[in-house]
C-alpha cells in the first residue's frame, strides 16, 4: 500500500505547498493531485493538514467546510479511512483521525466544534465538541446552509444526557 519514494517526495511537495498557498480552490487542486478524494464546492481553511502518507484515504464530499488549522489523518497504528459526508463544517484546530484498519466517518450536515477531537464515527446533523468528541446538539440545518450564525445555533437541539 505504501507508495514508491519519489511519490511520497511529491506528494509531501504538493502537501506543503497546498498547506500555505491563499485560496482555497488553488489547494483543493493541489490536494486532488496528491489523491485526495474531493468532490466540489469544498472551502479548506489556511494550515490544514490533510493526510500526507496515505492522501487516497480521505474522502471529503460535497459542500464540506474545514477551518484552518484542522489535522486529517487516516493512519494511526496502521491505515484507516476517513470519509467525510456532504455539508459538514469542522471548526478550527480540530484532530480527526482514523486508526488503522478502521473506517471513520463524520455524517451528512454535522459539525464538528473547535478544538475537538474525533477518533470514531460522527452522526449525521449531530453537533459534536470536545476531546474525545461527544454529541452536544442535533442539527436541524446544517451549518453552510444557515443565513447566518443566529440561523445556525436557532436550528440546534441540545441532547439531553441520559
Amino acid at each position: 500500500m505504501r507508495q514508491p519514494l519519489s511519490r511520497r517526495i511529491i506528494n509531501r511537495l504538493l502537501h506543503k505547498l497546498a498547506r500555505f498557498i491563499p485560496g482555497s480552490k488553488a489547494r483543493i487542486f493541489l490536494h486532488r493531485l496528491r489523491g485526495v478524494k474531493i468532490a466540489g464546492n469544498v472551502f479548506i481553511g489556511d494550515d490544514v493538514y490533510l493526510e500526507n502518507e496515505y492522501p487516497n484515504q480521505v474522502e471529503i464530499h460535497e459542500g464540506v467546510e474545514i477551518a484552518p488549522r484542522v489535522l486529517v489523518l487516516a493512519h494511526f497504528c496502521g491505515t484507516g479511512k476517513l470519509i467525510i459526508q456532504k455539508n459538514v463544517y469542522i471548526g478550527p484546530s480540530c484532530t480527526i483521525s482514523a486508526p488503522g484498519g478502521k473506517v471513520v466517518t463524520v455524517g451528512e450536515g454535522s459539525v464538528i466544534g473547535a478544538g475537538s477531537v474525533v477518533n470514531a464515527d460522527v452522526p449525521p446533523f449531530t453537533l459534536v465538541s470536545g476531546v474525545p468528541a461527544a454529541p452536544v446538539a442535533t442539527v436541524r440545518k446544517p451549518a453552510n446552509q444557515a443565513k447566518c450564525y443566529d440561523d445556525f445555533v436557532s436550528n440546534l437541539f441540545p441532547i439531553r444526557p441520559s
